[in-house]
């Protein structure tokens, strides 16, 4: 048995009933949910993610993102910040300043903006070892 701990995936924290952007679909505004949201398809506004924000390979975000919990596999352009952990994908390219609580950056991520960890913790590199 090992002594490492295992990383705890956020896919598990999203809940029950998210709300869906499905691919392929388009919203244009200012975005505010209680809960979880899964985003694969595009959005153009500002939003509040009252519960876990996780972004699809082919998704896209273009504003000022706030969220509890953050699992980035596709693009985001503006600002993203999250209040407890985010977990950037290998697929992620993000031109945003991004802060979090804590933050895990997949090999092969592309981010050009600010990084803002803000416990004072290191951020936590990883190999992406799930397929998209």
């Amino acid at each position: 048995m090992s002594d490492t701990p295992k990383r705890r995936r956020l896919l598990d924290e999203i809940g029950s009933s998210p709300t869906f952007l499905a691919d392929g679909s388009r919203f244009t505004g200012d975005l505010e949910t209680p809960g979880a949201l899964v985003v694969c398809g595009s959005i153009r506004g500002d939003g509040h993610v009252g519960g876990a924000l996780r972004m699809a390979v082919n998704s896209s975000w273009e504003g000022e993102v706030h969220a509890q919990h953050g699992i980035i596999a596709g693009r985001i352009t503006g600002k993203l910040v999250i209040a407890e952990k985010l977990e950037i994908g290998a697929t992620s390219v993000i031109h945003a300043d991004v802060s979090a609580r804590s933050i895990a950056i997949a090999k092969g991520a592309v981010i050009q903006g600010e990084v803002t960890v803000t416990s004072g913790e290191a951020v936590l590199q990883f190999e992406e070892k799930r397929q998209p």
